[in-house]
């Protein structure tokens, strides 16, 4: 059976299409001004991939902040049911899954049957979700996926106090005049990620195995600060984090 689940998102839309509970295809489309032309975008790169036809899925179901915008869906999930589904579809011994998005994190626990047993979100503000990694990489003249390698080489631990973004930003360019190694300061942004995120998981529990999803998830630098503020040695990491809300919709449509 071919299902397909989409994960509309404050950024990106997210498309994946399972045959069997195997993913088919997927694809990722940046939201426009016309949320559902994006929509469409994305559902139709996802079929041209999987080289099928719209009528040969046999269920729909969305996720996500824009669910409601999928109006051909046959019904729509909460993203923590998608996050946990989706988690366990690529570690199925994840018991605490982290999803860092553009403009919320996520924190839950969940049991073998992928069954949610608690979940926390991050406070309303946009430290400690993707938004807050772009902003910084840009004070810093570089794209996030630099600014997460550049902060494993620092040397030492620069705090960074302030969680505000307009705030932060000041402060990281106060650093720079201050002629603090940019390593360093790159490494106390993703330390102010990870200690805000650790923070929300501990609501829950910190339970083995840890899963880490959303587009966050590709920064190398978020990754080790986890690792060191957790106190895990490893984080489950699929090869690509953005798609698992999508997967955790496709295979409720399944169901």
């Amino acid at each position: 059976m071919i299902t397909a689940g989409l994960d509309v998102g404050a950024q990106t839309v997210k498309v994946a299409i399972l045959k069997d509970r195997n993913l088919l295809s997927h694809s990722i489309v940046l939201c426009g001004v016309q949320r559902k032309g994006s929509i469409d975008q994305a559902f139709n790169e996802a079929l041209q991939k999987a080289g099928i036809s719209r009528e040969e899925i046999k269920g729909i179901v969305a996720t996500g902040t824009g669910k409601t915008d999928v109006d051909f869906a046959n019904s729509n999930i909460s993203e923590i049911i998608a996050d946990a589904r989706g988690a366990l579809w690529f570690c199925p011994t994840a018991k605490t899954v982290i999803d860092i998005g553009a403009e919320e994190s996520r924190g839950l626990k969940c049991n073998a049957d992928g069954k949610v047993l608690d979940f926390a979100k991050n406070e309303k503000c946009a430290a400690g979700v993707g938004a807050f990694v772009e902003s910084m990489a840009r004070a810093l003249e570089l794209n996030t996926e630099e600014m997460g390698e550049l902060s494993l080489k620092s040397q030492k631990e620069i705090p960074m106090n302030v969680t505000c973004v307009v705030f932060a930003e000041s402060e990281v360019i106060s650093l720079i005049h201050s002629n603090i190694a940019k390593p360093d300061i790159a490494r106390a942004i993703h330390d102010a990620i990870a200690t805000r995120t650790t923070s929300m998981v501990r609501k829950v529990g910190i339970e083995k195995d840890v899963a880490l999803i959303g587009g966050v998830a590709k920064n190398i630098g978020v990754i080790v600060g986890l690792k060191r503020h957790l106190g895990v040695d490893n984080i489950k990491v699929p090869e690509e984090p953005q798609i698992i809300g999508a997967i955790g919709a496709a295979l409720i449509a399944a169901d």
